[in-house]
């Protein structure tokens, strides 16, 4: 049996930093499909390619996230995770210009030079990613019986949080601002909200 040590602004806070998580990646992943279009078009193919590293970073970042989450779960490395995430989200930026031409003269097949840009880009931000939620998970669980309800909730605010970042970002975000603008925002809040878990666990929190 496992105990939960967090207050409740130590529970807000992990369920904000899931509901980000959630809208992070999807608003990140729309964002993908911008970035490859000038290179790689806008095609299933390219669309299939981001679904797919998404999908297997995530499911990488969730295996990692449990096994970590055993080793003396806190708020400070959940803050830790949700930063190392939007940092390694900035060379998206820098990346998306000269290297992904020149990698899509490299490889002119749009399947694989999608696939591999998506790699280039995504890969290691969604990695981190998916490591949030398990661990969020392991923080909120007060004990067996009431694991489930807990991991239920957790799913429903991450998943909700990706619908939102769905929605905003493809509705609204890319109509205001420009796309360098919209990461540099998310990247920003995300630090925010890593700052704001290492304050919560300074006020008495695992």
């Amino acid at each position: 049996m496992s105990q939960s040590l967090l207050t409740r602004a130590g529970m807000v806070t992990v369920y904000t930093i899931a509901f980000w998580s959630g809208f992070f990646v999807m608003g990140i992943e729309l964002l993908g499909g911008r970035l490859l279009a000038p290179n790689f078009g806008s095609s299933i193919y390219v669309w299939g390619a981001l679904i797919a590293v998404f999908m297997f970073a995530l499911s990488l970042g969730y295996l990692a996230g449990g096994w970590f989450s055993q080793r003396n779960p806190g708020l400070l490395k959940l803050g830790l995770l949700l930063a190392l995430a939007a940092l390694t989200a900035l060379p998206v930026i820098p990346l998306s210009g000269l290297p992904l031409e020149n990698l899509a003269i490299a490889i002119p097949d749009p399947r694989f030079g999608s696939l591999c840009a998506a790699l280039l880009l995504f890969l290691v931000p969604t990695f981190f990613s998916g490591m949030v939620s398990p661990y969020c998970v392991r923080l909120l669980v007060e004990s067996e019986q009431t694991s489930g309800r807990r991991a239920g909730q957790l799913y429903f605010v991450s998943t909700f949080g990706s619908a939102a970042g769905t929605i905003l970002t493809s509705f609204f975000f890319v109509l205001w601002f420009e796309l360098n603008v919209i990461i540099l925002a998310m990247i920003g809040l995300s630090l925010l909200l890593a700052i704001l878990a290492a304050i919560t666990r300074a006020q008495g929190n695992r």
